[in-house]
């Protein structure tokens, strides 16, 4: 399987230059640094595509393309795209049985226990009355875990690492909130007052980031990693630089 260059916002200008890749353990430039709504639209010569369709145009050469899995729109990271056949149903077979390592970061609100390595709920998709698809626990929901660790603290938040063993919509964005410490920037799951500080802090958007993907095929080893992009790795630095009893949502 061949690696296909990520995308980001403008799905035209930022396709990494060097194509595809077979290397192992290589950090792959371009991996999805902005959110993608990938689901949705994106321009492409006046036209409005989505993100398969977008590839299929920009790879008219490729025969197969197909995403393995997908990101929320307002989340940034590593999107996977399978140009075999075989790939896609070997990767989704993987991600069936949990043989996949996801990671991704995220900036929650509060401190985040030490003690508290993991969530688990059952997850139900609901639609308000203006059309909006949310995501709530339910006894009728399916079932859910995600493993989480701390990585950093501030005041008024924490760096955590969630790592998700079932793919249920908005699952670690929910899990955050069932735990209490919602993700920071998150519009449809945190709350105004606490979106509304961390802004100051120069929280522009979700802070949530695909950063790590691993697995094997065809005997080979596959370390992925995507850095944070700038806008948050900004963040990160606005509260690194601030006292801690001066920090805003302290």
């Amino acid at each position: 399987m061949h690696l296909l260059p990520r995308l980001c916002r403008n799905i035209v200008r930022n396709i990494a230059a060097n194509g595809n890749s077979n290397r192992t353990g290589r950090q792959l430039p371009w991996a999805g640094n902005e959110p993608l709504d990938h689901g949705r639209y994106r321009r492409v010569s006046g036209l409005r595509l989505g993100l398969i369709e977008a590839l299929r145009q920009l790879y008219p050469e490729q025969r197969f393309l197909e995403l393995v899995h997908r990101l929320d729109r307002d989340t940034s990271g590593l999107i996977l795209v399978a140009k075999k056949r075989a790939a896609l149903k070997a990767l989704h077979e993987q991600l069936r049985s949990k043989k996949v390592d996801k990671r991704y970061l995220a900036l929650v609100k509060g401190a985040w226990p030490a003690r508290k390595q993991h969530v688990i709920a059952a997850l139900e998709k609901t639609t308000l009355q203006s059309g909006e698809r949310m995501v709530r626990e339910s006894l009728e929901g399916k079932p859910s875990r995600t493993e989480y660790s701390v990585l950093e603290r501030f005041a008024g938040a924490s760096l955590v690492e969630a790592r998700p063993l079932t793919g249920r919509t908005h699952q670690i964005r929910v899990h955050c909130q069932l735990a209490g410490h919602p993700i920071l920037g998150d519009v449809k799951y945190g709350l105004d007052a606490d979106n509304a500080q961390a802004k100051r802090m120069g929280v522009s958007r979700l802070f949530l980031h695909a950063h790590r993907l691993n697995f094997e095929l065809e005997g080979k080893t596959y370390r992925l990693e995507a850095p944070l992009p700038a806008a948050l790795e900004s963040v990160l630095d606005s509260y690194r630089k601030t006292p801690m009893k001066n920090q805003v949502g302290s």
